[in-house]
């Protein structure tokens, strides 16, 4: 914060103060004290006037999103009778990626007095649509959060069958194909092919005009990446030197780093200067195999990862891009409980939440 800026009044603190909770799940006193231009003691006080409200845990040096273990005070949802509403959550792994959004719709539904229903699929659209129909026919459920296979003629079976069950749904991180007319599906999800747009004007402004892209092959996230990438890359001038599928977290270690090899190969025949990889374990995989065999990163190759889970730990930290996921749960569960509480009158709505550029030393300008 500049020193000109008067830092900001008491119920302003408090709503920064929430809105980092429900971004990042957790805020440190010292952080906030140095980002409000205020006191410790400040922050502290509007942190434990906050959890007297029970809107957030209170832990050494800092604060979380309201634990269920937190007992201090009463949570939202009374225990002396039903929830306001009781919603079914439906996504393809309780594994990587999809922590963050259950946290972030926990927490709203925390808020909202709601009960939340988890359960983990595959991404099998048939074990998706077994554990879909396994909570819908149970007959207690008022709606559902789910996240599905979109794409290919099941995709279309699965979002057709969903848009025509007797109770609301809403997709999170998931987004129906523009060639498919469903009407009563809701979404909330991540602009992916933002991000891959936004990938390719990094590069592109740190001098970077050879750029290759690695996806994960079957990934919902890496057909929209691609799209945005594609396009930025075209209007930017830029060559597109490749565009490869492949899984090297799933490889065992010797066809992994016959893969990488290749890959660093082609990154070498073909002048390429840049990647974006999606995802995280597939970047940090390449960025360390390419040091270990004398690759200097960003200077022989600037590395941009796409999902940000484990992107900073690496060394050279690396440069990534970070979808809302807490926001994206917590979003959903507050478009649930807005159609539940309107019904029809409400017009249907479709949310789309732009990923952030974390910068990072595995990008760096480049000489031109």
């Amino acid at each position: 914060m500049e020193a000109s800026t008067p830092p900001p009044f008491g119920l302003s603190r408090r709503e920064r103060i929430m809105d980092e909770l429900r971004r990042t799940g957790s805020v440190r006193v010292s952080d906030l004290a140095r980002e409000l231009g205020v006191a410790e003691l400040t922050i502290r006080r509007d942190i434990g006037a906050l959890a007297d409200r029970g809107l957030l845990t209170r832990v050494h040096g800092g604060a979380t999103l309201r634990s269920r273990l937190d007992t201090s005070v009463p949570h939202g949802v009374p225990t002396s009778g039903p929830p306001r509403f009781r919603v079914g959550m439906v996504v393809p792994s309780l594994g990587y990626y999809w922590p963050p959004i259950i946290i972030g719709a926990r927490a709203a539904a925390t808020d909202a007095g709601v009960q939340l229903v988890l359960r983990g699929a595959s991404y099998s659209p048939a074990d998706q649509r077994r554990q879909i129909s396994s909570l819908a026919e149970s007959g207690t459920l008022h709606g559902l959060i789910v996240a599905t296979e979109t794409q290919g003629p099941e995709g279309s079976a699965l979002l057709q069958w969903l848009d025509a069950l007797p109770i609301p749904v809403v997709l999170a991180e998931r987004r129906v194909p523009s060639a498919l007319a469903v009407t009563r599906l809701e979404w909330v999800t991540t602009d992916h092919v933002f991000g891959g747009s936004l990938a390719a004007h990094h590069l592109a402004a740190l001098g970077h005009r050879r750029v290759g892209l690695l996806a994960s092959p079957g990934s919902p996230t890496s057909w929209q990446l691609r799209r945005g990438w594609a396009r930025a890359v075209e209007e930017l001038g830029l060559t597109a030197t490749f565009d490869l599928d492949t899984a090297l977290d799933s490889l065992d270690g010797g066809e992994r780093e016959s893969t990488i090899d290749q890959i660093l190969g082609t990154v070498r025949d073909t002048g390429t200067t840049a990647m974006l990889i999606h995802n995280d374990p597939q970047a940090v995989l390449l960025q360390q195999y390419a040091r270990d065999h004398g690759w200097a990163i960003p200077d022989d190759l600037a590395i941009v990862a796409y999902d940000d889970e484990v992107a900073e730990s690496a060394e050279p930290p690396i440069t990534a891009l970070r979808p809302p996921k807490q926001q994206v749960g917590r979003l959903a569960v507050e478009t649930m409980v807005a159609r539940l509480s309107d019904g029809e009158r409400r017009p249907v709505q479709r949310v789309q939440l732009l990923p952030e550029l974390q910068t990072r030393g595995s990008t760096a300008r480049t000489q031109v």
